[in-house]
């Protein structure tokens, strides 16, 4: 099968927060699973360069948008090596190559009638001498009356256009704007509201949160949307008369997902149809909760208009996460800042929480004192304690070689159950349980060493002894595939204390006899007085 892994496309306005991570991290998860169980996977993401949040910081700081783009696509780059996010390609959306597809595929659409030609009325500034951006107009939303974009309610999640803001106002200069005629293409979602109420309705495995807001657009009825729009930064129209107009970006992002497979084809000699176009594809799409039409409408009806390309599988939609019990902000610096955290602490101890707390079916949340007592009780306390006891024992009893012995049977059917069980919940992008399961069996296996006693069984029965230990390692060789694509980094390193080659998916027995090589603690003890310490440098920063 061919595996096919879209991961959220981050802003290049500003760092990245942990929040954002918290929806992005379950796309590495499953490209590592599938991986190691053997399938061919492509995973793919980039830097979103183009969004009106750029030109916003850009204008702030009186500089370039593409200068703005680089410093924190080259920082993203950065920080997603620091947690060993496995990406095929990591590309950016102001990449010439991304601007030739999105415009091959405008074309396209033009051609098949998804897209249209009208004039419509747009907010333009006269203060400002411009037309504006939906994310340059600001007001309130005609549903909730909440504070909202021009493009989106953030509160109640409905897709909104700048001229249904009540008090419209500019975000530059706070003026009111006026209105103008101007020529725009519209992709025709209304046209393929039939053929998606069938795409949703026969979907299985998407998150409870994108089929509840997807199934409302649809009742509310799909309203075409502008595809284009008068911006200074972007990827150009291509067409006559539409010189200094742009595509706008929620078609022109997630095109990214087509755009990057083609370059990662180009670049590595290998077929991209294979993950669009034969049969036996499966795709998942990786993402926050506030990008959920975007990909269970929008990109489905671009692809169904250009026709013959594989629609989304499973919607792996994330809700939010919250720090201290409160919303992130990064306008107030209310946020955990990955390069912070990833200058500080471990990747697995971030990777760690992020799953086993993760916000996959309800708001969840970070806080320094659970971070900080999970890292201590479960990656060092479970996890890392029956590790380093069971190989600091062979060392000192056994002259640091795997002793030979027979495996516990019910233990190895335990194992073999795991890697069923836990392979099923990956898949279906139940992350948290699948991890769980896995820490539930490392507690049962430290009370296997407790009750085997083999400090005991040593002076007693040596061979009864050998065979613990024998067994102690065969689950430590499994855990470091197990938890793989969850903690890689703690099992690079088992993997290199056994001798280990690269792990595949399924129950194995390492060899006997063998040697440890570099035997150290996989994880240190955070001091607690950090909690407070944190808690106080969070609060001493928010603005």
């Amino acid at each position: 099968m061919s595996i096919f892994i879209g991961g959220a496309w981050p802003y290049a306005n500003g760092s990245l927060h942990l929040g954002r991570v918290a929806s992005m991290i379950p796309g590495d998860v499953i490209a590592r699973y599938f991986r190691i169980k053997g399938e061919e996977v492509l995973y793919v993401s980039g830097s979103d360069c183009h969004g009106t949040p750029i030109s916003i910081q850009a204008n702030k700081e009186g500089i370039s948008p593409k200068m703005i783009a680089d410093r924190y696509h080259n920082e993203f780059i950065d920080c997603f090596r620091k947690i060993g996010f496995s990406y095929d390609l990591y590309t950016r959306t102001d990449a010439p190559f991304h601007h030739e597809v999105v415009q091959e595929l405008f074309n396209q659409l033009i051609d098949s009638g998804a897209l249209y030609k009208k004039a419509v009325e747009q907010t333009y500034c006269n203060a400002c001498e411009r037309f504006l951006p939906d994310r340059y107009v600001e007001g309130n939303c005609p549903h909730c009356g909440s504070v909202a974009r021009g493009d989106q309610c953030d509160t109640c999640s409905t897709l909104l256009d700048p001229l249904e803001l009540h008090q419209r106002k500019c975000k530059l200069c706070n003026e009111t704007p006026s209105c103008r005629f101007s020529d725009h293409y519209f992709l025709a979602l209304s046209k393929f509201q039939n053929e998606l109420e069938f795409f949703v309705e026969k979907s299985t495995g998407w998150r409870e949160n994108a089929i509840r807001l997807t199934k409302r657009y649809l009742e509310e009825g799909l309203q075409d949307r502008a595809a284009t729009r008068d911006l200074d930064w972007g990827v150009d129209v291509p067409l006559a008369g539409f010189e200094g107009k742009k595509i706008y970006v929620w078609v022109e992002a997630v095109s990214g997902y087509l755009s990057a497979s083609k370059q990662w084809a180009k670049q590595s000699g290998e077929s991209w149809e294979k993950f669009w176009i034969k049969e036996g594809v499966k795709a998942y799409y990786i993402h926050g909760k506030d990008n959920v039409p975007f990909h269970t409408l929008i990109w489905p009806a671009i692809l169904l208009g250009i026709g013959n390309l594989h629609l989304p599988d499973q919607i792996v939609s994330g809700e939010f996460l919250t720090l201290e019990g409160r919303k992130f902000s990064t306008s107030r610096n209310w946020a955990v800042w990955v390069p912070y955290i990833l200058d500080r602490y471990e990747p697995d101890s971030v990777r760690y929480f992020l799953i086993a707390n993760g916000p996959e079916n309800r708001d969840t949340d970070f806080s320094w004192r659970e971070f900080i007592y999970s890292h201590n009780g479960e990656l060092l306390g479970a996890y890392g304690n029956f590790v380093n006891r069971s190989l600091v024992f062979i060392e000192k009893f056994f002259d640091g070689r795997v002793p030979n012995g027979v495996m516990e049977i019910q233990i190895k059917l335990q194992i073999e159950e795991l890697y069923t069980i836990c392979g099923s919940l990956i898949e279906k992008g139940r992350l948290k349980e699948a991890l769980e399961t896995v820490f539930a069996f490392i507690r049962s296996c430290n009370k296997y060493f407790d009750e085997q006693k083999p400090w005991i069984q040593i002076k007693e029965d040596a061979e009864f002894c050998g065979s613990i230990l024998y067994t102690c390692v065969q689950i430590i060789a499994n855990l470091s595939t197990l938890l793989e694509p969850f903690v890689p980094f703690s099992c690079k390193k088992i993997r290199s204390f056994l001798s280990l080659d690269e792990p595949a998916w399924g129950y194995f027995e390492s060899q006997a006899s063998i040697e440890l090589t570099q035997v150290e603690v996989l994880f240190q003890r955070i001091d607690v007085s950090q909690i407070e310490y944190e808690i106080k440098r969070l609060t001493a920063i928010e603005k």
